[in-house]
């Protein structure tokens, strides 16, 4: 299998790297951080089919689609890169939130916008999104971020609608808190924090079975379903009293 992986040079993305590199897995690892990178092909080299490195910024979106444009037929595409501006109640700037949509929202479409053309073409492929728990209820001190989760979340489901006929397989994966760089900037304790690996094995697993939509850790999810079921002021009011 040929799978580019995007934001793979640490965190999430350089485990998934880790745990899909098999003989019979083929890698494109794809960030900004070009020694890093590099350290991950070099470990990566005696265990994968193949490793090829892209460096290059999502935000930069034309060099972003020559580089993808030019390799050709892949079967999965991880769409991985994210960041996050931390947490505060203070009104992000213009400038934040335009990075966060940047990077969160618009550099998948267009990577995707140079990848459906192929995946149509070849009748297969897999488009995996990871969103976020956080797009699934605003907090105050996360209302940037977690917009941009549920965006991807609305975008993944039009293109499964779209696309299903196609044999083109989209997956939305809402991961809790796992240990990254990006939950290292939080803090505050963060509930049912899963380790990297042990993260990184669900969405695997996931993955593997085709889950249109896989939100974990259960429990997690749970108290979120159950804190949007409930009146909108009595929400409101349990939202403010935890924030």
């Amino acid at each position: 299998m040929k799978i580019l992986i995007t934001g793979a040079s640490s965190g999430l993305g350089a485990e998934l790297a880790r745990q899909y590199a098999t003989k019979d897995n083929s890698l494109i690892l794809l960030a900004r951080r070009e020694d890093k990178l590099k350290a991950l092909q070099e470990e990566l080299k005696p265990h994968a089919k193949n490793v090829k490195i892209i460096v290059a910024d999502v935000t930069e979106f034309e060099t972003l689609q020559k580089k993808i444009a030019i390799l050709g037929f892949v079967d999965m595409v991880i769409l991985n890169a994210g960041i996050s501006i931390g947490h505060s109640e203070e009104l992000t700037s213009f400038s934040d939130f335009k990075k966060l949509y940047d990077v969160n929202v618009l550099a998948s479409h267009a990577i995707l916008e140079v990848l459906l053309p192929k995946f149509q073409e070849q009748k297969s492929g897999k488009i995996v999104f990871i969103s976020s728990l956080a797009s699934l209820i605003s907090m105050p001190t996360s209302k940037a971020y977690s917009s941009t989760k549920r965006a991807v979340n609305a975008y993944a489901e039009g293109l499964r609608y779209k696309y299903n006929r196609d044999g083109i397989k989209v997956i939305n994966i809402l991961p809790g808190f796992i240990v990254s760089e990006m939950t290292d900037k939080n803090n505050f304790k963060m509930p049912f924090l899963l380790s990297t690996q042990a993260g990184v094995q669900k969405i695997i697993k996931a993955i593997e079975k085709n889950k249109r939509v896989y939100a974990f850790p259960l429990r997690f999810f749970l108290i979120i379903s159950a804190l949007n079921l409930l009146p909108r002021f009595l929400r409101e009011k349990l939202v403010n009293s935890v924030n």
